[in-house]
């Protein structure tokens, strides 16, 4: 169950490939004007591949941190050219003119942001001038963070790109070393809207949900509470040993990988090995949720590992989560 350079070399050649593939594309945009109708690559001088702009946030998170882990990829060459030619002030300050546009407050809120805070990270890392050229927008969505979830009463706990607590991990990773407020402002919402949480019911999966409410609430928690973790855990989860509720540790079954939607459930089969890996590094060897969750991660990897590639509707995103449950976050 770790990442191998057979993962890597698949991954980052079929991510390469659609970073730069434009179309069929997905805007997020609220139209304006009829100015505003125009291609893709002019509102995202460079996240206009991928299919929609998150996508390809991740995408290159992806092969960045794909061939850092692997310099000696064949492909690593390519992804540096690529990189040196992308990521670059002119290009950043395109895509920070479209945050600035009327209707553009909600953009790819939390779900995008998080990702570019994680691309960010990854971006400096690397020997490169890709994470200074990044930076005016990572400040701009650290900004974004700051002043939303002070305002958002109610956590969002749904398995697609609106989820909280997905969007937290990501972005309090990118604060720990950056940013102690949003930090401190991250554990403080986490624990006022996950912290009395108890005997979770699990009424998941959804037909097109590619995260778990559940288990990435639990994943959070679990960066956030540190040694107080175990104790919320079993009480938020109290027949996890038994492997209950069952849904929590039951791959979905993907019945069409060409229809979009329903690809989501190969993403939630591997962001739940993910989470699975984390809860149970979390409560060490010894609790006996551990090896449990351990085996869920695994049942989880082999049920989605195979299908990473073959449509595009699956093929221009999953990768990426792949790697989550492969390799983790951080280093």
């Amino acid at each position: 169950m770790n990442l191998t350079p057979e993962h890597a070399a698949r991954f980052a050649t079929a991510t390469l490939a659609h970073l730069g593939r434009e179309y069929p594309y997905k805007m997020d945009l609220v139209l304006a004007g009829p100015e505003d109708a125009k291609p893709p690559r002019e509102h995202h001088p460079i996240f206009h591949g991928s299919f929609d702009w998150h996508s390809c946030v991740h995408g290159w998170w992806q092969v960045l941190r794909l061939a850092r882990r692997f310099p000696d990829l064949p492909i690593a060459a390519d992804i540096a050219a690529r990189a040196d030619d992308m990521l670059v002030p002119e290009k950043v300050a395109g895509e920070l003119a479209y945050l600035e546009r009327p209707y553009a407050t909600g953009f790819e809120r939390p779900y995008g942001w998080a990702w570019l805070l994680a691309l960010h990270a990854e971006a400096t890392s690397h020997d490169a001038p890709w994470a200074a050229a990044l930076e005016p927008l990572a400040a701009a969505f650290a900004a974004r963070f700051h002043a939303f979830l002070p305002k958002l009463t109610y956590p969002l706990r749904v398995g697609t790109h609106f989820n909280i607590a997905f969007a937290l991990l990501l972005a309090r990773d990118w604060a720990e070393t950056r940013d102690p407020a949003l930090v401190a402002l991250i554990d403080a919402r986490a624990r006022d809207w996950f912290g009395g949480d108890r005997d979770c019911q699990a009424w998941e999966p959804g037909g097109d949900e590619f995260l778990s409410s559940a288990l990435t609430e639990a994943h959070l928690m679990a960066v956030v509470l540190g040694g107080d973790f175990t104790g919320w855990f079993d009480a938020f989860l109290p027949r996890a040993v038994q492997q209950q509720p069952a849904t929590l540790f039951t791959p979905a079954t993907v019945s069409d990988r060409s229809d979009g939607k329903i690809a989501h459930l190969d993403g939630l089969n591997l962001s739940r090995a993910w989470s699975w890996r984390a809860i149970a590094a979390a409560l060490g060897p010894a609790h006996p949720v551990a090896p449990v969750a351990e085996a869920a991660a695994q049942r989880h990897l082999d049920a989605a590992l195979p299908h990473i590639t073959g449509d595009y509707m699956g093929e221009h995103w999953l990768a990426s989560f792949a790697l989550l449950a492969l390799d983790g976050l951080a280093d």
